[in-house]
């Protein structure tokens, strides 16, 4: 069965919510909505304080290249632009709305019934992405527009979603391929006419087999798609590793999926791209996992952006008394949450909750050079030496040594015995070394 070849481990997988269907959110009393969700530049507040706002309105305007739009979403007064404390647990400007009732834009269709024909032109379709604030549903939240647009001198070969969702515990995606495979593949069949490629391969990992099966059977109906078991082996879900298990491509370093013919996107982009397109709907809601081994309710809520977090935990029956820590995202690659106000994002895929017992972290020991973290790493990397060159601060070291191509799965972390901070370090690495490739850029 096919997988990548570089590395990786096997987590347990706790898939606890993964019969939990979606279940609609209460819209909350207010929503701050960070007008910062994405990679690139931060959007610019286009209304004020006291202005009155409808679900689905354009609030917040992406100007540069690399940015995205953002919509209310909800209907109300704007009470504010303040900062909050956001997912990251850094201050981000947000758009604070108080809600009444919940009145959308007039352009979106609310129904249910299924749009499958698009007319519209490449740039046409490229251009509503764009307009919708549509962004990597996978927790990278690239602005997808700009992924649509292949670079002059490139060609576009394949479209490879990913269905794989690696992370332990998390079960968002696999229940949007269940729930709304219909809408996911009109989504991907759109993204094919926007690159003019005639192929798409959705690559699901075998531990998820009625997704398979029901996505597979929906897809005889669309052509040029088709879907690929996977073998069970994280970080799957790694554009590089999705690419090279699919198609046997492997994208150099310091290079993007289009130097191999290849565009990935999510699943739950691909429907957010349908929803765009078809229905006039920004991206203002998506499907955020609660879950934890401890949780009373494990739970997949479609929630509109801006929630607080803490509206999420109490419906899935509330925060257990011994719960150690709260993550935003899975337990290989999220991070803990500081502040339980903090607001739903259109990145926010999941909330684990673990219990005290296992959020501690592993005795630190020296560095006993077992080479685990090198043999896991799927990158070919080196962690425990970046790690170390991170800490000593030797920024060009890191960078000749290829940190930035970490992609910060913590496999490293996971299968270290010495329980070293090797994620975090690299982390450091990788931002000080950002750092200093944009200030040789500016120069």
């Amino acid at each position: 069965m096919k997988t990548f070849t570089i590395g990786g481990v096997h987590p347990p997988e706790n898939k606890l919510s993964k019969d939990a269907a979606i279940v609609a959110l209460e819209i909350p009393k207010s929503v701050s909505i960070p007008i910062s969700q994405h990679l690139g530049v931060p959007a610019v507040p286009i209304v004020e304080k006291g202005a009155k706002v409808k679900t689905g309105q354009l609030i917040a305007k992406g100007e540069a290249f690399i940015s995205a739009n953002i919509h209310s979403s909800v209907s109300g007064t704007v009470s504010k632009i303040d900062e909050v404390i956001d997912t990251s647990g850094y201050k981000r400007k947000a758009v604070i709305i108080d809600v009444e009732g919940d009145e959308w834009e007039a352009e979106i269709d609310r129904t249910a019934d299924l749009k499958k024909e698009c007319n519209l032109t490449p740039e046409e379709i490229i251009k509503k992405v764009n307009e919708k604030g549509i962004v990597g549903m996978g927790g990278a939240t690239f602005p997808s527009h700009v992924k649509l647009i292949v670079p002059k001198g490139k060609k576009a070969e394949v479209l490879i979603i990913n269905g794989v969702e690696c992370e332990p515990y998390l079960t968002s995606d696999h229940r949007v391929m269940l729930e709304r495979a219909e809408e996911m593949l009109v989504g991907i069949s759109i993204q094919m006419k926007a690159l003019g490629v005639e192929k798409a391969i959705i690559g699901i990992e075998n531990n998820k087999p009625d997704a398979i099966e029901h996505v597979k059977k929906i897809a005889a109906n669309y052509k040029g798609i088709t879907v690929e078991a996977l073998k069970v082996k994280y970080p799957q879900g790694g554009e590089k590793q999705l690419i090279k298990a699919l198609i046997n491509r492997e994208v150099p370093s310091g290079k993007l999926p289009i130097e191999v013919g290849a565009v990935v996107h999510n699943v739950g982009t691909a429907l957010a791209v349908y929803e765009a397109v078809q229905k006039n709907k920004p991206l203002i809601e998506r499907v955020v996992t609660v879950t934890g081994v401890n949780v009373a309710k494990p739970s997949n809520f479609m929630v509109r952006i801006g929630t607080p977090v803490s509206a999420l935990l109490e419906a899935a029956g509330g925060v257990p008394e011994n719960t150690g820590k709260v993550v935003n995202g899975g337990p290989m690659m999220g991070k803990a949450l500081n502040n339980l106000e903090a607001p739903v994002t259109k990145g926010t895929s999941g909330i684990l909750l673990f219990p005290q017992v296992a959020s501690s972290r592993k005795p630190l020991h020296n560095c006993i050079r077992c080479g685990k973290c090198i043999t896991v790493c799927c990158m070919g990397l080196e962690p425990y030496f970046l790690a170390v060159l991170a800490e000593k601060n030797k920024v060009e070291d890191c960078e000749s040594n290829r940190i930035m191509d970490c992609i910060e799965c913590g496999s490293c972390l996971y299968i270290c015995p010495s329980g070293r901070p090797l994620l975090d370090n690299m982390r450091v690495g990788k931002s000080k070394v950002g750092q200093l490739m944009r200030s040789r850029a500016s120069n």
